[in-house]
Protein backbone atom coordinates (compact mmCIF):
# COMPACT_ATOMS: atom_id res chain seq x y z
CA UNK A 1 0.00 0.00 0.00
CA UNK A 2 1.50 3.31 -1.08
CA UNK A 3 2.00 6.13 1.42
CA UNK A 4 -0.17 9.23 1.10
CA UNK A 5 1.91 12.37 1.52
CA UNK A 6 0.72 15.82 2.55
CA UNK A 7 -0.89 17.99 -0.10
CA UNK A 8 0.88 21.20 -1.08
CA UNK A 9 -1.83 23.44 0.36
CA UNK A 10 -1.96 21.51 3.65
CA UNK A 11 1.71 21.87 4.57
CA UNK A 12 2.42 24.31 7.40
CA UNK A 13 4.88 26.44 5.48
CA UNK A 14 5.75 28.71 8.40
CA UNK A 15 6.75 25.76 10.57
CA UNK A 16 8.58 24.18 7.65
CA UNK A 17 10.64 27.36 7.31
CA UNK A 18 11.53 27.26 11.00
CA UNK A 19 12.55 23.60 10.83
CA UNK A 20 14.58 23.99 7.63
CA UNK A 21 16.47 27.06 8.81
CA UNK A 22 17.29 25.35 12.10
CA UNK A 23 19.37 22.84 10.12
CA UNK A 24 22.12 25.36 9.38
CA UNK A 25 22.44 26.09 13.09
CA UNK A 26 23.11 22.41 13.71
CA UNK A 27 25.65 22.19 10.88
CA UNK A 28 27.47 25.44 11.64
CA UNK A 29 29.41 27.87 9.46
CA UNK A 30 31.76 26.69 6.68
CA UNK A 31 35.20 25.75 7.97
CA UNK A 32 38.69 25.02 6.72
CA UNK A 33 37.72 21.35 6.73
CA UNK A 34 34.94 22.07 4.24
CA UNK A 35 37.43 23.95 2.07
CA UNK A 36 39.92 21.06 2.28
CA UNK A 37 37.15 18.80 1.04
CA UNK A 38 36.62 20.78 -2.17
CA UNK A 39 40.39 20.89 -2.67
CA UNK A 40 40.30 17.09 -2.58
CA UNK A 41 37.56 17.09 -5.21
CA UNK A 42 39.74 19.40 -7.30
CA UNK A 43 42.72 17.06 -6.94
CA UNK A 44 40.66 14.07 -7.98
CA UNK A 45 39.45 15.93 -11.07
CA UNK A 46 43.00 16.97 -11.97
CA UNK A 47 44.42 13.49 -11.39
CA UNK A 48 41.80 11.97 -13.70
CA UNK A 49 42.66 14.53 -16.40
CA UNK A 50 46.44 14.12 -16.06
CA UNK A 51 46.19 10.33 -16.10
CA UNK A 52 44.03 10.53 -19.20
CA UNK A 53 46.55 12.67 -21.08
CA UNK A 54 49.46 10.53 -19.85
CA UNK A 55 47.65 7.52 -21.28
CA UNK A 56 47.16 9.36 -24.59
CA UNK A 57 50.89 10.10 -24.68
CA UNK A 58 51.69 6.47 -23.93
CA UNK A 59 49.44 4.93 -26.57
CA UNK A 60 50.37 7.47 -29.26
CA UNK A 61 54.07 7.00 -28.50
CA UNK A 62 53.70 3.23 -28.84
CA UNK A 63 51.61 3.74 -31.97
CA UNK A 64 54.33 5.96 -33.46
CA UNK A 65 57.13 3.48 -32.76
CA UNK A 66 55.42 0.14 -33.35
CA UNK A 67 52.38 0.86 -35.48
CA UNK A 68 50.09 -0.43 -32.73
CA UNK A 69 46.44 -0.16 -33.70
CA UNK A 70 43.23 -2.11 -33.29
CA UNK A 71 41.94 -3.34 -29.93
CA UNK A 72 45.30 -2.96 -28.19
CA UNK A 73 45.24 0.73 -29.07
CA UNK A 74 41.59 1.62 -28.64
CA UNK A 75 41.08 -0.03 -25.26
CA UNK A 76 43.63 2.23 -23.46
CA UNK A 77 42.49 5.10 -25.70
CA UNK A 78 38.92 4.64 -24.46
CA UNK A 79 40.14 4.50 -20.85
CA UNK A 80 42.03 7.76 -21.49
CA UNK A 81 38.86 9.35 -22.88
CA UNK A 82 36.83 8.25 -19.86
CA UNK A 83 39.43 9.65 -17.45
CA UNK A 84 39.49 13.01 -19.25
CA UNK A 85 35.69 13.02 -19.26
CA UNK A 86 35.64 12.35 -15.51
CA UNK A 87 38.04 15.25 -14.98
CA UNK A 88 35.83 17.50 -17.09
CA UNK A 89 32.65 16.70 -15.15
CA UNK A 90 34.56 16.87 -11.87
CA UNK A 91 35.80 20.41 -12.55
CA UNK A 92 32.30 21.56 -13.43
CA UNK A 93 30.10 19.77 -10.89
CA UNK A 94 32.40 19.18 -7.93
CA UNK A 95 34.51 22.35 -8.07
CA UNK A 96 33.14 25.16 -10.26
CA UNK A 97 29.51 24.62 -9.26
CA UNK A 98 29.86 25.15 -5.48
CA UNK A 99 32.51 27.86 -5.83
CA UNK A 100 30.35 29.90 -8.22
CA UNK A 101 27.55 29.66 -5.65
CA UNK A 102 29.90 31.27 -3.14
CA UNK A 103 29.97 28.12 -1.01
CA UNK A 104 33.44 28.82 0.41
CA UNK A 105 33.36 32.63 0.55
CA UNK A 106 32.90 32.63 4.34
CA UNK A 107 35.77 30.28 5.08
CA UNK A 108 38.42 32.33 6.94
CA UNK A 109 41.39 33.42 4.80
CA UNK A 110 39.99 31.81 1.66
CA UNK A 111 42.16 32.44 -1.45
CA UNK A 112 40.38 34.70 -3.95
CA UNK A 113 40.55 31.99 -6.62
CA UNK A 114 38.04 29.94 -4.62
CA UNK A 115 35.55 32.76 -4.10
CA UNK A 116 32.53 33.52 -6.25
CA UNK A 117 34.04 36.88 -7.13
CA UNK A 118 37.45 35.56 -8.20
CA UNK A 119 36.75 32.17 -9.75
CA UNK A 120 36.95 31.86 -13.56
CA UNK A 121 36.34 35.58 -13.96
CA UNK A 122 37.99 37.64 -16.67
CA UNK A 123 40.74 36.91 -19.15
CA UNK A 124 43.19 34.17 -18.30
CA UNK A 125 41.28 32.96 -15.22
CA UNK A 126 38.61 31.37 -17.36
CA UNK A 127 41.28 29.26 -19.07
CA UNK A 128 42.99 28.34 -15.80
CA UNK A 129 40.02 27.73 -13.51
CA UNK A 130 37.20 26.39 -15.69
CA UNK A 131 37.32 26.35 -19.48
CA UNK A 132 34.26 24.77 -21.04
CA UNK A 133 31.68 25.32 -23.77
CA UNK A 134 29.78 27.55 -21.35
CA UNK A 135 30.90 31.04 -20.36
CA UNK A 136 31.11 31.08 -16.54
CA UNK A 137 29.33 34.43 -16.07
CA UNK A 138 26.41 33.33 -18.25
CA UNK A 139 26.00 29.96 -16.58
CA UNK A 140 26.27 31.55 -13.14
CA UNK A 141 23.30 33.83 -13.81
CA UNK A 142 21.21 31.23 -15.65
CA UNK A 143 21.79 28.59 -12.98
CA UNK A 144 22.26 30.44 -9.68
CA UNK A 145 19.49 32.98 -10.17
CA UNK A 146 16.97 31.95 -12.81
CA UNK A 147 16.96 28.22 -12.14
CA UNK A 148 17.41 28.14 -8.38
CA UNK A 149 14.92 30.87 -7.53
CA UNK A 150 12.33 29.95 -10.17
CA UNK A 151 12.44 26.17 -9.83
CA UNK A 152 9.55 24.52 -11.65
CA UNK A 153 8.09 27.84 -12.79
CA UNK A 154 7.63 29.21 -16.29
CA UNK A 155 10.75 31.35 -15.77
CA UNK A 156 12.89 28.32 -14.92
CA UNK A 157 15.18 28.05 -17.98
CA UNK A 158 15.85 24.38 -17.20
CA UNK A 159 12.21 23.27 -17.18
CA UNK A 160 12.67 20.12 -19.25
CA UNK A 161 9.00 19.57 -20.08
CA UNK A 162 8.68 23.13 -21.41
CA UNK A 163 11.96 22.98 -23.34
CA UNK A 164 11.18 19.64 -24.98
CA UNK A 165 7.51 20.18 -25.85
CA UNK A 166 8.47 20.22 -29.54
CA UNK A 167 9.86 16.68 -29.25
CA UNK A 168 6.87 15.44 -27.26
CA UNK A 169 4.53 16.79 -29.96
CA UNK A 170 6.62 15.62 -32.92
CA UNK A 171 4.79 13.23 -35.25
CA UNK A 172 7.56 10.64 -35.36
CA UNK A 173 7.86 7.09 -33.98
CA UNK A 174 8.55 6.87 -30.25
CA UNK A 175 11.80 4.95 -30.73
CA UNK A 176 13.18 7.88 -32.76
CA UNK A 177 12.28 10.28 -29.95
CA UNK A 178 14.20 8.15 -27.46
CA UNK A 179 17.12 7.89 -29.89
CA UNK A 180 17.21 11.67 -30.15
CA UNK A 181 17.37 12.01 -26.35
CA UNK A 182 20.41 9.75 -26.12
CA UNK A 183 22.15 11.50 -29.03
CA UNK A 184 21.29 14.90 -27.57
CA UNK A 185 22.90 13.94 -24.26
CA UNK A 186 26.31 13.71 -25.98
CA UNK A 187 26.17 17.29 -27.28
CA UNK A 188 23.77 19.04 -24.92
CA UNK A 189 26.27 21.57 -23.55
CA UNK A 190 27.03 22.73 -27.09
CA UNK A 191 23.52 22.70 -28.52
CA UNK A 192 21.55 23.72 -25.42
CA UNK A 193 23.53 25.02 -22.47
CA UNK A 194 25.93 27.40 -24.21
CA UNK A 195 23.37 29.22 -26.41
CA UNK A 196 20.66 29.12 -23.74
CA UNK A 197 22.85 30.67 -21.05
CA UNK A 198 23.79 33.41 -23.52
CA UNK A 199 20.10 34.04 -24.25
CA UNK A 200 19.22 34.22 -20.54
CA UNK A 201 22.08 36.63 -19.87
CA UNK A 202 21.01 38.85 -22.78
CA UNK A 203 17.43 38.89 -21.48
CA UNK A 204 18.72 40.16 -18.16
CA UNK A 205 20.10 43.22 -19.97
CA UNK A 206 16.99 43.54 -22.12
CA UNK A 207 14.79 43.73 -19.03
CA UNK A 208 16.94 46.59 -17.73
CA UNK A 209 16.44 48.43 -21.01
CA UNK A 210 12.72 47.48 -21.07
CA UNK A 211 13.15 45.71 -24.41
CA UNK A 212 11.34 42.57 -25.58
CA UNK A 213 13.02 39.38 -24.42
CA UNK A 214 14.56 36.82 -26.78
CA UNK A 215 12.70 33.51 -26.72
CA UNK A 216 14.96 31.53 -29.05
CA UNK A 217 18.68 31.45 -29.65
CA UNK A 218 20.54 31.78 -32.95
CA UNK A 219 23.86 30.05 -33.58
CA UNK A 220 24.56 31.75 -36.90
CA UNK A 221 27.86 33.64 -36.75
CA UNK A 222 26.27 36.37 -38.90
CA UNK A 223 23.92 37.46 -36.11
CA UNK A 224 24.98 39.47 -33.05
CA UNK A 225 24.20 36.70 -30.59
CA UNK A 226 25.64 34.06 -32.89
CA UNK A 227 28.88 36.01 -33.18
CA UNK A 228 29.15 36.28 -29.38
CA UNK A 229 28.32 32.60 -29.02
CA UNK A 230 31.14 31.58 -31.35
CA UNK A 231 33.80 34.05 -30.23
CA UNK A 232 33.18 33.94 -26.46
CA UNK A 233 31.73 30.47 -25.90
CA UNK A 234 32.58 27.94 -28.63
CA UNK A 235 35.94 29.06 -29.96
CA UNK A 236 37.88 29.55 -26.68
CA UNK A 237 37.13 25.99 -25.59
CA UNK A 238 37.15 24.49 -29.08
CA UNK A 239 40.54 25.92 -30.07
CA UNK A 240 42.25 24.89 -26.83
CA UNK A 241 40.63 21.47 -26.60
CA UNK A 242 40.62 20.34 -30.22
CA UNK A 243 43.58 22.21 -31.75
CA UNK A 244 46.11 23.25 -29.12
CA UNK A 245 46.02 20.08 -27.00
CA UNK A 246 46.21 17.61 -29.93
CA UNK A 247 49.12 19.54 -31.49
CA UNK A 248 51.11 19.10 -28.29
CA UNK A 249 51.60 15.55 -29.57
CA UNK A 250 53.16 16.75 -32.85
CA UNK A 251 56.69 15.60 -31.83
CA UNK A 252 55.29 12.06 -32.07
CA UNK A 253 54.06 12.68 -35.61
CA UNK A 254 50.87 13.77 -37.36
CA UNK A 255 49.32 10.36 -36.69
CA UNK A 256 49.68 11.03 -32.96
CA UNK A 257 48.00 14.44 -33.38
CA UNK A 258 45.06 12.83 -35.14
CA UNK A 259 44.79 10.06 -32.54
CA UNK A 260 44.93 12.59 -29.69
CA UNK A 261 42.22 14.66 -31.40
CA UNK A 262 39.91 11.64 -31.68
CA UNK A 263 40.46 10.62 -28.06
CA UNK A 264 39.84 14.17 -26.81
CA UNK A 265 36.70 14.38 -28.96
CA UNK A 266 35.40 11.12 -27.48
CA UNK A 267 36.27 12.44 -24.01
CA UNK A 268 34.15 15.53 -24.63
CA UNK A 269 31.19 13.42 -25.76
CA UNK A 270 31.58 11.30 -22.61
CA UNK A 271 31.72 14.44 -20.43
CA UNK A 272 28.55 15.74 -22.07
CA UNK A 273 26.68 12.46 -21.60
CA UNK A 274 27.94 12.02 -18.02
CA UNK A 275 26.92 15.54 -17.01
CA UNK A 276 23.53 15.06 -18.70
CA UNK A 277 23.04 11.85 -16.72
CA UNK A 278 23.62 13.45 -13.32
CA UNK A 279 22.18 16.93 -13.94
CA UNK A 280 18.99 16.67 -15.98
CA UNK A 281 17.03 14.07 -13.93
CA UNK A 282 17.24 16.21 -10.76
CA UNK A 283 13.99 18.03 -11.57
CA UNK A 284 12.35 16.16 -14.44
CA UNK A 285 10.01 13.20 -14.04
CA UNK A 286 6.34 12.42 -13.59
CA UNK A 287 6.63 12.62 -9.77
CA UNK A 288 8.18 16.13 -9.81
CA UNK A 289 6.05 19.25 -9.42
CA UNK A 290 5.94 22.42 -11.46
CA UNK A 291 4.19 25.67 -10.55
CA UNK A 292 2.37 28.36 -12.53
CA UNK A 293 3.04 31.21 -10.09
CA UNK A 294 6.08 32.45 -8.09
CA UNK A 295 6.41 31.42 -4.44
CA UNK A 296 4.97 33.87 -1.92
CA UNK A 297 6.98 33.10 1.21
CA UNK A 298 10.29 31.59 2.26
CA UNK A 299 8.50 28.57 3.68
CA UNK A 300 6.78 28.02 0.34
CA UNK A 301 10.17 28.38 -1.38
CA UNK A 302 11.58 25.58 0.79
CA UNK A 303 8.54 23.40 0.09
CA UNK A 304 9.02 23.78 -3.66
CA UNK A 305 12.67 22.80 -3.46
CA UNK A 306 11.66 19.55 -1.76
CA UNK A 307 8.71 18.79 -4.03
CA UNK A 308 10.60 19.84 -7.16
CA UNK A 309 13.88 17.95 -6.63
CA UNK A 310 15.14 14.40 -6.37
CA UNK A 311 18.32 12.88 -4.93
CA UNK A 312 20.30 9.88 -6.14
CA UNK A 313 22.08 7.26 -4.07
CA UNK A 314 24.63 8.73 -1.67
CA UNK A 315 27.49 7.34 0.37
CA UNK A 316 31.23 7.82 0.20
CA UNK A 317 33.12 10.74 -1.32
CA UNK A 318 33.84 8.53 -4.33
CA UNK A 319 30.15 7.83 -4.96
CA UNK A 320 29.29 11.49 -4.45
CA UNK A 321 32.14 12.61 -6.72
CA UNK A 322 30.86 10.34 -9.50
CA UNK A 323 27.44 11.99 -9.16
CA UNK A 324 28.96 15.47 -9.10
CA UNK A 325 27.42 15.84 -5.62
CA UNK A 326 24.15 16.34 -7.49
CA UNK A 327 22.89 13.32 -5.57
CA UNK A 328 22.23 15.86 -2.79
CA UNK A 329 19.97 18.01 -4.94
CA UNK A 330 17.27 18.49 -2.30
CA UNK A 331 19.81 19.79 0.20
CA UNK A 332 21.53 21.89 -2.44
CA UNK A 333 18.31 23.59 -3.50
CA UNK A 334 17.37 24.31 0.08
CA UNK A 335 20.81 25.82 0.74
CA UNK A 336 22.56 26.52 -2.59
CA UNK A 337 25.42 28.48 -1.03
CA UNK A 338 26.77 25.76 1.27
CA UNK A 339 29.89 23.59 0.80
CA UNK A 340 29.53 20.10 -0.64
CA UNK A 341 30.63 18.39 2.57
CA UNK A 342 27.85 20.10 4.53
CA UNK A 343 25.24 18.43 2.31
CA UNK A 344 26.58 15.08 3.43
CA UNK A 345 26.22 16.11 7.07
CA UNK A 346 22.74 17.61 6.78
CA UNK A 347 21.08 14.92 4.65
CA UNK A 348 19.72 12.81 7.55
CA UNK A 349 18.39 15.97 9.23
CA UNK A 350 16.59 17.06 6.05
CA UNK A 351 15.05 13.58 5.82
CA UNK A 352 13.78 13.93 9.39
CA UNK A 353 12.20 17.32 8.62
CA UNK A 354 10.49 15.87 5.53
CA UNK A 355 9.14 12.98 7.59
CA UNK A 356 7.88 15.39 10.25
CA UNK A 357 5.88 17.32 7.63
CA UNK A 358 4.84 14.15 5.78
CA UNK A 359 6.71 15.23 2.63
CA UNK A 360 8.13 12.76 0.18
CA UNK A 361 11.94 12.74 0.16
CA UNK A 362 12.76 11.31 -3.26
CA UNK A 363 16.00 9.35 -3.53
CA UNK A 364 16.62 6.72 -6.19
CA UNK A 365 19.25 5.40 -8.57
CA UNK A 366 20.40 7.90 -11.17
CA UNK A 367 19.80 5.27 -13.87
CA UNK A 368 16.17 4.87 -12.87
CA UNK A 369 15.76 8.63 -12.86
CA UNK A 370 17.33 9.12 -16.31
CA UNK A 371 14.79 6.67 -17.75
CA UNK A 372 11.99 8.69 -16.11
CA UNK A 373 13.50 11.87 -17.54
CA UNK A 374 13.62 10.39 -21.04
CA UNK A 375 9.94 9.43 -20.69
CA UNK A 376 9.16 13.06 -19.83
CA UNK A 377 11.19 14.44 -22.72
CA UNK A 378 9.47 12.29 -25.33
CA UNK A 379 6.00 13.14 -23.99
CA UNK A 380 5.20 9.76 -22.47
CA UNK A 381 4.71 11.39 -19.04
CA UNK A 382 4.19 14.89 -17.64
CA UNK A 383 5.25 16.86 -14.57
CA UNK A 384 2.81 17.06 -11.68
CA UNK A 385 0.81 20.26 -11.24
CA UNK A 386 -0.48 21.89 -8.09
CA UNK A 387 -3.97 23.22 -8.79
CA UNK A 388 -3.99 27.00 -9.06
CA UNK A 389 -0.31 27.30 -8.19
Amino acid sequence: MSHTYAKYEDVNKEQLQIDIEAITEKIGAPTQEDFNHVLKMERWSSIATYLGFFLIFTVTAVEATSGLMGFKFWLPALIAAILIGVGNVGRWANVSHPILHGAYDKVPNIPEKYTQKGYAKGGINRYIHWLDWIKPEAWEYEHNIMHHYHLGEVDDPDNVEKNMVWLAQAKIPMFLKYAFVWLFSAVWKITYYAPNTLRILENKERRKRKEPEVTTYNISVFTKNGYILWTEYYLPYGIVNFIVLPFLFLPLGLEAVWSAFLIILIADLIANAWSFLVIVPNHSAEDIYQFSEPHKSQGEFYLRQIMGSVNYNTGSDLIDFAHGFLNYQVEHHLFPKLPLSQYQAMQPIVKEVCAKHNLEYRQESVFKRIKMTADLMVGKTKLLRVDGI
